[in-house]
């Protein structure tokens, strides 16, 4: 297989494949062989439960408040049709595709695993479908994560039945019917057990929450980048870094924070200049304490990434098949462990974005910025400079923190009371996508400001790391060049967060530090 390809077994999926399957439509997914054995294995369980006539839940019975219905054999197939077209509730603007290339990713991860009971054909028919190119199109809201995303997984297994609409590569739409047939993939039939088992899950947050982590390591180090700038254009002290303050209090995010913030401000020139007769004794906290707040970010980051690991490979769906014929049911399904990684990673990147701010004001205000002209302009007044920028920033922030309040603790029942505590999973991760895309904004733009602070001390140059950071923002487009005559800035701070989220930006990616 060509590099680009994964080979799912059900055990060892990782965010980084998570992210390259998700976002680079060109990658291929098989599944392992022996993994393939077990979910025939679990299948063949399940068949002689049913052929015994035993009551198994969702296999021959009602589903939620319904459970207590039993179903005839004849109609046990379309009992599960019936679940899946009666569950795509979904509403609203439909998910990013690689939101939805992730969730039939991890939806086929979990399948594989041997206590799913499907048949293996329906694995076929879910890896044919991303392998194909063709993303289901999938509704953002309707999902409150408690018997996982049942209306989002239904959209998507509803595809894989042959129904629905498609986006293909080139963005359009089509009917699922026309699309499936054009790629030679035949609808599935899905049968006793499969659609429950697909839409039972809690794959489509589990998925937002892996591609979340990945972006917020990259925006975090490109934060750490952009703060080392600000401490270099208002000339501040790096002894705060000094890495015995930081093994005093070993939290690990501190310290790699202080660690990366040190590299990066290495050898520089603008720190000589004023290495003595500085009157000042301590910097403000938006410096001095950037590793103790950003650490603080990064060990959040880092546990939202734990919860991730554990959740891609972990079975979600109910009941459970085991290895001795049992059949459970559970609540495997629940987001609520989803729902709590998303909120606190919410929380941690508003923080980011907080102190990001706060520094950005420090560049653009004349009584704050150590000598630099108002706004960062040569001509203060006739000209506005970065005035704007930190108003931009302050709105942002503040939208930020409005939709940082955690949405896990917001339950309200559904199904007749029978799901009588829910997990707001997917409200919790609509949210942190909003407030991710807000502080790469805000970042950008405090890379816009301190990038023109640096211009300002020259002929001084800052440290090494933080020089190439520098020269990339002027370098990458011809159209950030330092700051003469006034001109609109909403350009170069959309240009800069783009360059963020594509890790242009990342200092330990780039070798910046």
């Amino acid at each position: 297989m060509s590099s680009r390809s994964l080979t799912l077994d059900g055990a060892s999926l990782s965010i980084d494949e998570v992210v390259r399957v998700a976002r680079d439509p060109s990658s291929r997914v098989a599944l392992a062989p022996e993994a393939m054995a077990g979910v025939a294995q679990s299948r063949s369980r399940i068949d002689r439960a049913v052929e015994r006539g035993e009551t198994i839940y969702g296999v021959n019975t009602g589903f939620g408040k319904l459970a207590h219905v039993r179903i005839s054999p004849e109609e046990l197939d379309r009992l599960q049709v019936n679940l899946i077209r009666s569950h795509c509730a979904g509403l609203g603007d439909a998910l990013p595709a690689d939101v939805v290339r992730a969730s039939m990713l991890l939806r086929a991860n979990v399948l594989l695993r041997p206590t799913s009971g499907v048949r293996p054909e329906l694995l076929h028919a879910l890896v044919g479908l991303v392998n194909s190119g063709l993303v289901p199109v999938v509704p953002e809201q309707g999902s409150v994560g408690a018997s996982g995303d049942l209306a989002p997984l239904s959209h998507i297994a509803r595809v894989v039945m042959g129904e629905g609409e498609v986006l293909a590569s080139s963005g359009k739409r089509f009917k699922t019917a026309t699309a499936l047939r054009q790629a030679g993939i035949a609808p599935y039939a899905f049968g006793p057990k499969e659609g429950l088992a697909f839409i039972n899950g809690t794959q489509v947050q589990t998925a937002i929450l892996a591609l979340a982590v990945h972006d917020a390591w990259v925006l975090w180090r490109s934060a750490i980048g952009a703060a080392a700038m600000s401490l270099e254009a208002l000339r501040g002290t790096p002894s705060p870094l000094d890495a015995r303050i930081h093994a005093a209090r070993p939290h690990g995010g501190q310290e790699q924070a202080a660690k990366l913030m040190r590299r990066l401000l290495q050898r520089s020139a603008i720190r000589d200049s004023h290495r003595e007769n500085d009157p000042r004794v301590q910097d403000a906290y938006s410096l001095r304490c950037a590793p103790q707040v950003l650490g603080a970010v990064a060990d959040a980051i880092q546990f939202a990434g734990q919860t991730a690991d554990i959740e891609l490979n972990a079975s979600t769906d109910n009941p459970l098949v085991f290895d001795n014929g049992d059949v459970l049911s559970g609540g495997n399904f629940h987001g609520q462990p989803i729902a709590q990684a998303l909120d606190i990673l919410a929380i941690a990147l508003t923080t980011l974005q907080g102190i990001a701010e706060r520094r950005i004001e420090r560049l653009v205000n004349p009584d704050l910025s150590q000598g630099l002209p108002a706004f960062l302009t040569s001509d203060p007044g006739l000209s506005s400079g970065y005035m704007m920028v930190q108003v931009s920033a302050a709105a942002l922030v503040a939208e930020s923190r409005s939709l940082a309040f955690p949405a896990s603790v917001m339950s309200i029942p559904t199904d007749a009371n029978q799901e009588d505590f829910v997990p707001m999973s997917m409200a919790a991760a609509s949210k942190l996508r909003r407030i991710l895309a807000n502080a790469r904004r805000v970042v950008a733009a405090e890379f816009l400001c301190a990038a023109q602070g640096l211009e300002i001390l020259l002929p001084l140059t800052p440290g090494e790391g933080v020089a190439q950071l520098y020269r990339r923002i002027r370098g990458l487009s011809p159209a950030i060049e330092a700051l003469g005559e006034d001109r609109p800035p909403a350009p170069d701070i959309e240009r800069i967060a783009l360059w963020i989220a594509e890790g242009a930006l990342d200092p330990q990616e780039r070798g910046g530090a």
